[in-house]
C-alpha cells in the first residue's frame, strides 16, 4: 500500500495559505491541519479533541495535551506535546469563534457537529486537493512530523513515544528518506 505524501515545507505553506485564502472557516481548518503536522496526531484524535483537553481552568493553551484511551487509535493514553507555535495557532482559533463553543470538542462542522474521523480524513483530504498536493493524504501531517524530526536527528525511540506507537519499526516505516537527508548524512563525516 502507498504512503501518504510527506509535505514540504514549502508545499505545507502553500496548503495553509490556500486555506485561509479559500475555506469557509480559514482558523478552524487550518488549526486541524496544523495539529497534524506540527504534533504529529492522527486525525482520528484531532477529531476526539475536546475543549478542555486543550484549555486549561485559566483559559490557557496547555504544553501538553494528554489524549484518553477512548481519543487514540491504540487505546492507549498518551500525550500530545504542543509547541509555542501550536499553542499561539491554538490561541488563535479559540479566540476567532464567532460564537461560543456549546460542544465539548473542539472542533466542529458547519451544521456545529463535531467532526467523526472520517470526515475530518475527507475534510483535510480536500484542502490538500484544494491546494494541488497530489499524493497528500490526512497522514500527511504525521508522516511529515515524523520525517522532519528524524532528519533533525530525534532518535527513533523518542519519535516512537511522540507518535504514539508501541514498536519502533512502525515508525521507522512513517520516515521518509530523500535526497536532502542523506546529503547531510555524508557530511557528517
Amino acid at each position: 500500500m502507498k504512503q501518504a505524501k510527506t509535505l514540504t515545507k514549502a508545499e505545507l505553506r502553500r496548503v495553509v495559505d490556500v486555506t485561509k485564502a479559500c475555506s469557509r472557516y480559514p482558523q478552524r481548518d487550518t488549526t486541524m491541519l496544523l495539529l497534524t503536522h506540527w504534533c504529529g496526531m492522527r486525525v482520528g484524535e484531532v477529531a476526539a479533541l475536546r475543549v478542555s483537553d486543550v484549555v486549561d481552568v485559566n483559559g490557557d493553551v496547555r504544553a501538553e495535551i494528554t489524549l484518553a484511551v477512548q481519543q487514540t487509535k491504540g487505546n492507549a493514553a498518551r500525550v500530545v506535546f504542543v509547541p509555542d507555535r501550536m499553542r499561539r495557532q491554538l490561541q488563535c482559533y479559540l479566540q476567532s469563534a464567532e460564537k461560543p463553543v456549546h460542544s465539548p470538542f473542539l472542533f466542529q462542522t458547519q451544521k456545529t457537529q463535531r467532526f467523526s474521523a472520517n470526515t475530518a480524513t475527507q475534510h483535510l483530504q480536500r484542502l490538500y486537493q484544494r491546494a494541488g498536493i497530489v499524493g497528500a493524504t490526512s497522514h500527511s501531517g504525521r508522516r511529515t512530523f515524523i520525517t522532519e524530526l528524524a532528519a533533525k536527528g530525534v532518535g527513533v525511540r523518542v519519535l516512537a513515544a511522540l507518535a504514539g506507537h508501541r514498536n519502533i519499526q512502525t515508525t521507522q516505516r512513517y520516515i521518509d528518506v530523500n535526497d536532502e537527508m542523506m546529503r547531510n548524512a555524508v557530511e557528517l563525516l
